[in-house]
C-alpha cells in the first residue's frame, strides 16, 4: 500500500458522533453518511473512501491482494499517490488481474506492449520490477504473507494525527532488507511501510476514525450507521 495520501480537508464535525469519540482534529472528518473517517478519505461515497473503509489497514493474506498492494507501491515511487490510485483499475487490467502466475510468465514482448499502454504509468523499470516481483513471490521462502505476518503489530492506541505517522520504522527497514534478499525490487523501507499499512500489518487509521484500533464499541456511541456495519461485516469476512 502506498504512503498515506496527504489529502487534507477541513474537519466536518457532527456533535453526537464527536462527543462519543472524543476530541477530533482536522485529520478526522464525519462523512455524509455520519461515519467518522481519516480526512484523506473525503466525506463522500467515492472510490477513495471505499478504499479507506474496505482495504487500507484491513489484514489480508490473499496473495493477489498483497501483490496488488506491492505493485501500486512500486509505481508510486517518485510520484503522487493520487496519480497511482487513479490508475488502479488500469493496472489490474495490465497485470492480468494481479494473477501472480500469469504476471510471472510475462516476457519482453509483454513489457514492450505495456510501454504502449497510455492507461498506466509507462516506466520500463517499474513494469519489469512488477514481473520480477511476481516471480519472487512464486519462489521465495518464507512467503510474502508469512513475512508480513511476522511483522504484524496491534496498536492499543491509534495515532492522534497524520503527523504522528512515520514514513518508515525499524520493522519496515528489516522487512525491506529481507524482501531485497529474496529478489524483490523497488522495496525500500518507505514503500514497504506503505505496503504494511495497506495490507493491515499495521493499522494507522487516526484516532476518531471508525476504523481506528481504539474506536469506541457500539454500546458507547449509540446506533451505528448502516453503511459502517456493512463494511465491518465485509472486513471480518476477509480475515
Amino acid at each position: 500500500m502506498p504512503r498515506v495520501p496527504r489529502l487534507r480537508s477541513s474537519s466536518v464535525r457532527n456533535a453526537p458522533e464527536a462527543d462519543a469519540i472524543g476530541p477530533m482534529g482536522n485529520d478526522v472528518i464525519v462523512g455524509n453518511d455520519r461515519t467518522p473517517r481519516c480526512s484523506w478519505a473525503g466525506a463522500g461515497d467515492t472510490a477513495l473512501s471505499r478504499y479507506h473503509d474496505e482495504v487500507w489497514g484491513t489484514r489480508t493474506n490473499d496473495e493477489s491482494a498483497m501483490f496488488e498492494a506491492l505493485t501500486l507501491g512500486v509505481f508510486e515511487v517518485g510520484l503522487s499517490w493520487s496519480v497511482v490510485f487513479g490508475k488502479r483499475d488500469a493496472f489490474r487490467n495490465a497485470f492480468r488481474g494481479f494473477d501472480i502466475a500469469k504476471v510471472a510468465a510475462m516476457t519482453d514482448p509483454d513489457v514492450d506492449r505495456l510501454l504502449q499502454d497510455p492507461s498506466i504509468i509507462r516506466n520500463r523499470s517499474k513494469i519489469q520490477a512488477t514481473i520480477d516481483n511476481a516471480r519472487a513471490m512464486r519462489s521465495a521462502s518464507p512467503s510474502l504473507a508469512a513475512l508480513a505476518t511476522s511483522y504484524a503489530s496491534i496498536r492499543k492506541q491509534a495515532p492522534r494525527s497524520l503527523g504522528d505517522l512515520p514514513k518508515s520504522t525499524p520493522q519496515a527497514d528489516a522487512f525491506a532488507q529481507q524482501l531485497k534478499s529474496q529478489g524483490y525490487r523497488f522495496v525500500g523501507p518507505t514503500s514497504v511501510y506503505a505496503f504494511m499499512q495497506n495490507v493491515g500489518v499495521v493499522n494507522d487509521h487516526i484516532h476518531g476514525c471508525f476504523r481506528a484500533t481504539d474506536y469506541p464499541p457500539p454500546s458507547s456511541r449509540g446506533p451505528r450507521p448502516l453503511k459502517t456495519a456493512a463494511i465491518e461485516d465485509r472486513s471480518r469476512s476477509r480475515k
